[in-house]
């Protein structure tokens, strides 16, 4: 009778338990996508990706090269190597070359500190299988045991976190499979009724990443030959959401298993460099690269293969206006310098940024995506207490030799309660709505030329407008779960984000980054949104 009471005393025990810790989630996607997207990335909208690894060695191609040469067999790849290297060499030949001599976590951190970005994902494995972290379950073939000898994921995961002035979330990418692997080969050739390689290798190199370093995103890829069921995704992701030490904020993409993509996960990639141009129901994320041809590096790159600041900022813009957030990547070198080009863009977009993060930051997708007259011309909203602004992202390319912008989608009835403004400019913009029914021409030549010539206005411009008729938005949060919605309180977003700008980091403020501005709203006296610094 004594153990029977105990033994209910326990059952109930861990029933409270489970009561005061919240939900627990089954290993399945109809309980795993009921799980709340934490506020924190739909907030940050912007992260810097970095494809680094063995393949930084070749340097040729793309970060493929492995595969390129000796599974696709392609001409060029066999070409490369018999005018480079001896007979014999092989793939993992070049593992000692990865010398990452010159990298300095640090100095890394002062480049994407500036750039303007909320979070990094650095490649933690790609499909070649090296692990930038000392794994248990990649013998000789890790950072440790051959060419730099460091623990590079560990450095950069101290880095991040010891910079007292960034608040800066961490994700890692890990590739499910690799490309050579016996035991993924054997796995392969069973019709993965087998899954030797997901136990032996897979899984235990993800559960040992998420208990060493503790990261904010987990950005699977690699998934897309076997079931998720092969790889046992959704019980590792029952495992991140309930029991892990990031269950709280860790973020996850949607690369779990063939046809997952864009139909399972935390947020949705879709495809590389997936941009659709218009609203959708979920949260997604554009990854692309600065480099068009290639993630790594690439010895043979230049200036023109490089995205421009003003494609850059134009993607952000249409990114962003349509609920995603914008995963911008480079390849450093095999010694681990940024390549000039790669520094000197996402310094670029910081100092956009630091002007214009406003209109970024916190944002929401506003009921016209792109503007209904001018082509170019994208929108974001953001409300504060009982203050609405609408912004419009607009390319110098649509202003300049122009003295006037005209603007289709705003409305606005009475021009005595309507302001606009540019961001990074003191005082309110003269602008004129002559019909009710929408559009509005804003006095481009009332500014100083400067606006048109220096950086970085002369890139794009955001407009804030205060006092729109048609300033309603009746678009459901895209973050939402249609089972467990996220109850998203703006204000309450900023204020916190405000006031914990200065502060040092805990548990509360460990995710909040970039305050993008205080308001307090008097519509007879012109107000400069404070930038972050």
């Amino acid at each position: 009778m004594v153990n029977g009471c105990k033994r209910f005393l326990v059952v109930l025990l861990g029933l409270l338990v489970g009561c005061i810790c919240g939900i627990r989630y089954t290993p399945d996607w109809d309980s795993l996508e009921t799980r709340p997207l934490p506020e924190w990335y739909d907030r940050l909208k912007i992260g810097v990706f970095i494809h680094w690894g063995v393949f930084s060695v070749p340097a040729f191609r793309s970060e493929w090269f492995w595969w390129d040469w000796q599974g696709a067999k392609y001409n060029d790849c066999i070409q490369f190597m018999k005018a480079n290297y001896p007979p014999g060499f092989t793939y993992p030949d070049f593992g000692p070359k990865f010398t990452a001599s010159q990298f300095d976590a640090n100095e890394w951190m002062d480049v994407l500190g500036n750039s303007g970005a909320g979070y990094v994902v650095l490649t933690s494995k790609h499909h070649e299988g090296y692990t930038m972290w000392p794994s248990k379950h990649s013998w000789n073939w890790n950072s440790m045991d051959v060419g730099p000898h460091r623990d590079i994921v560990g450095e950069f995961t101290n880095a991040i976190r010891n910079k007292t002035y960034m608040f800066m979330n961490f994700g890692l990418y890990h590739s499910l499979y690799e490309w050579f692997h016996p035991l993924y080969l054997a796995d392969k050739a069973s019709n993965f009724k087998t899954q030797d390689f997901v136990r032996e290798k897979t899984l235990p190199e993800l559960y040992e990443i998420v208990n060493r370093y503790k990261p904010d995103i987990i950005w699977s890829d690699g998934d897309w030959e076997a079931p998720d069921t092969y790889w046992n995704s959704t019980d590792f992701l029952a495992w991140l959401y309930n029991d892990s030490p990031v269950r709280e904020t860790v973020v996850t993409n949607d690369r779990w298993g063939r046809g997952d993509m864009c139909h399972h996960g935390g947020y949705f990639t879709c495809s590389d460099r997936y941009n659709p141009g218009v609203l959708q129901k979920f949260k997604w994320e554009n990854a692309m690269t600065l480099d068009r041809k290639s993630w790594g590096y690439r010895r043979d790159m230049k200036a023109s293969d490089v995205v421009s600041i003003e494609e850059l900022i134009s993607t952000l813009a249409e990114t962003v206006s349509c609920g995603g957030n914008l995963l911008v990547n480079i390849g450093p070198t095999l010694d681990g310098n940024i390549p000039p080009i790669f520094e000197e863009r996402l310094r670029q977009m910081g100092a956009w940024m630091k002007v214009n993060s406003e209109g970024i930051y916190g944002s929401k997708p506003w009921r016209h995506q792109n503007d209904s007259v001018t082509p170019g011309v994208w929108y974001t909203t953001l409300t504060i207490s009982t203050t609405t602004a609408v912004y419009a992202i607009v390319p110098m390319s649509v202003i300049k030799n122009n003295s006037t912008l005209y603007l289709g989608s705003p409305v606005i009835k009475d021009t005595s309660q309507a302001f606009v403004f540019l961001l990074g400019y003191e005082q309110q913009v003269p602008y004129s709505a002559p019909t009710p029914d929408g559009g509005i021409y804003i006095n481009v030549s009332s500014l100083p030329t400067s606006y048109l010539t220096d950086t970085p206005f002369n890139w794009a411009w955001v407009i804030r407008m205060l006092g729109l008729d048609n300033v309603s938005n009746t678009i459901k949060d895209p973050h939402s779960k249609k089972k467990n919605p996220v109850p998203v309180n703006i204000a309450k977003q900023l204020v916190e984000l405000v006031a914990s700008a200065g502060s040092s980091k805990s548990s509360s403020s460990k995710n909040i980054t970039h305050a993008p501005m205080t308001v307090q709203y008097n519509p007879k006296i012109p107000r400069t949104i404070d930038r972050f610094q």
